[in-house]
């Protein structure tokens, strides 16, 4: 069992049922998966860019990454149905624990200047959005053998319904906010 996922049970669900005043186990909000979305603006004119960027992802999360497509054809964007946009990976039970233990512990304390993740970035139903401008701040990533910098999203889906509740969950799981 993953330390984050020990932490949550031995500490974490206690404190929320206190702060709460949950009647029920089950009405404790929990991590429900993790979402990481790469998009990748040059794919149309380098198809070699959804390859390493595949890879990067592959690296960071250890799971394969889903190519994503377009939706509709905009002709402001030179972009057609169907054409390959992006890659995003879904982190669920163990591997999810591990990534966001990852996350929270090693990987946003080197970005530069960092001062903590915004607290503002909540959804309205309990789900938060990271935006990470490279991908250099993971360690797996090799500075040498990377072609460009990007930047993704990670989105964690919590079951919590109000942003409330999902900010007191992941600041008690170690998420380092800022004021």
């Amino acid at each position: 069992m993953s330390r984050l996922k020990q932490k949550y049970e031995k500490e974490v669900i206690p404190a929320l049922i206190k702060k709460f005043n949950y009647k029920n186990i089950m009405q404790v909000p929990r991590l429900e998966k993790v979402v990481i979305n790469m998009g990748i603006s040059d794919a149309k004119e380098n198809p070699k860019a959804i390859e390493s960027a595949t890879n990067d992802l592959a690296l960071i999360t250890g799971q394969r990454p889903v190519v994503t497509k377009a939706k509709k054809s905009i002709a402001a964007f030179k972009l057609r149905k169907g054409m390959p946009i992006g890659a995003k990976v879904t982190l669920r039970a163990e591997k999810m624990y591990d990534f966001l233990d990852k996350l929270f512990n090693i990987n946003l304390p080197r970005v530069r200047d960092f001062k903590g993740v915004s607290p503002d970035a909540f959804d309205g139903r309990g789900n938060y959005t990271l935006g990470i401008k490279e991908q250099l701040i993971f360690p797996e990533i090799d500075y040498d053998k990377i072609d460009r910098i990007r930047g993704m999203d990670i989105t964690i889906v919590t079951t919590a319904n109000t942003d409330e509740e999902a900010r007191e969950l992941l600041k008690n799981l170690g998420m380092p906010f800022g004021s």
